[in-house]
């Protein structure tokens, strides 16, 4: 489900803000995937895709090292740096879309306004493939976690593109 502003939306740019825990492995893969196929799909210019983390633990820190490694090995590039949400995202962005339920409530207790919650979502309602019902932080297992999250990023990352272009072609 998007939000009504986004479905208005011709020729302004989707800005899709990812959020995580501490904003260096789910939500920097999650921008890195959805970067690399909207630039693939030729629609770089129609988007502005960021990420955030509820907590400021790493702040300035690039992506976790595994993550960035796993990630590399299908193609995509993790380069941005930590940042916790402000409040003007809750402004600045169409779309905010938490890994899991407690991002998703601290994300709804940070929200401003009624307009703002319209605009939160969970990653795994966009999967169209698999059946997870949020994306596992990886950061205390081993490789299979990383791969596991790339597997689950790179599913609903596409559904989330069908579901915008679906969305604006109606």
């Amino acid at each position: 489900m998007l939000p009504q502003k986004c479905k208005k939306m011709k020729q302004e740019k989707i800005r899709i803000l990812f959020v995580c825990l501490g904003n260096i492995c789910r939500s920097p893969s999650a921008e890195g995937i959805m970067k690399k196929m909207v630039k693939d799909a030729g629609y770089e210019d129609r988007f502005y895709i960021d990420s955030a983390g509820i907590a400021s633990y790493h702040k300035g820190e690039l992506p976790d090292s595994r993550m960035s490694l796993c990630a590399s090995l299908r193609g995509y590039k993790l380069d941005s740096r930590s940042r916790p949400v402000k409040t003007n995202d809750f402004y600045d962005f169409d779309l905010i879309i938490g890994m899991d339920d407690q991002n998703i409530d601290d994300l709804r207790r940070k929200a401003p306004d009624a307009e703002s919650l319209n605009k939160i979502h969970r990653m795994t309602e966009y999967a169209k493939n698999m059946s997870y019902d949020h994306v596992p932080d990886p950061y205390y297992g081993g490789a299979a976690g990383f791969e596991l999250v790339i597997d689950i990023l790179e599913d609903a990352c596409k559904g989330l593109l069908e579901s915008i272009f679906s969305v604006r072609d109606n």
